[in-house]
């Protein structure tokens, strides 16, 4: 029986072909373009299909647990979460993310809604796994894991929130002169930004930039020793940042 004193929110994102339609008109203009450039139009559609069915199982699933809300990543900004909502986050990586920002101690579910074609690391569920963890989820039986955010105050007052990371830098990306202080020391930079990584981040952008680094100094016969680059803990209570 459902439970009408919770939500449950899914958030979604658009497909391919959702853009291009919004983008062409209809999905034959899409098609007659994407064709046009040579590209494979049958697994837009396809992508399309297995998103849609991933989400009339998920949508099925939760009805039957307790009250539904669709809501597009694109209104998450202004969307207000219930204190006692349980989100799911319907793929990629990035709906994920992004949704976190927006939460406080309402659980997050990451769904895959199409694992041939995503391997998602925020994406440990299939549609069908969702009927026993959202019970457990529920029934507060579900063990999870926390995530530390980076958090940036401006000096208008703002404030700005990141799951990954904090790109600090001209819009433009070109370089920039500037003065980076830490813990007493000061020093001179110029380049076209910094990168501030969470545990969560340091899996992705931040670690291809120290991969990246390690490789440019051993071209340059520096000898780079032990682990390349060890990714933090998704909770760990410190941020990493690299000179871009």
């Amino acid at each position: 029986m459902a439970d009408l004193e919770r939500k449950a929110v899914i958030v979604t994102r658009k497909t391919r072909l959702e853009e291009l339609v919004s983008r062409y008109n209809t999905a034959s203009q899409a098609k007659f373009y994407v064709e046009h450039l040579g590209a494979d139009f049958t697994d837009i559609e396809k992508e399309a299909a297995n998103y849609d069915e991933a989400l009339r199982t998920v949508e099925e699933t939760l009805k039957r647990h307790c009250r539904v809300q669709i809501v597009d990543r694109s209104y998450l900004p202004s969307f207000l979460f219930g204190p006692q909502d349980v989100v799911v986050a319907l793929g990629q990586d990035g709906v994920v993310a992004n949704t976190m920002k927006y939460l406080s101690s309402q659980p997050l579910i990451g769904v895959n809604p199409d694992p041939q074609r995503f391997d998602g690391v925020l994406l440990p569920f299939a549609p069908r796994d969702l009927t026993k963890v959202f019970a457990e989820v529920l029934a507060g039986r579900r063990p999870s894991r926390e995530v530390t955010m980076a958090k940036a105050s401006l000096s208008d007052g703002q404030e700005l929130y990141a799951v990954n990371d904090l790109f600090v830098g001209p819009k433009t990306h070109c370089s920039a002169r500037y003065e980076v202080s830490l813990q007493g020391k000061s020093e001179v930079q110029s380049s076209s930004g910094i990168i501030v990584s969470t545990g969560l981040g340091s899996t992705a952008w931040f670690k291809s930039i120290m991969t990246g680094s390690c490789a440019v100094a051993e071209s340059l016969g520096i000898r780079v020793t032990g682990e390349r680059h060890k990714p933090m803990a998704w909770d760990a209570p410190y941020l990493q940042f690299a000179v871009r």
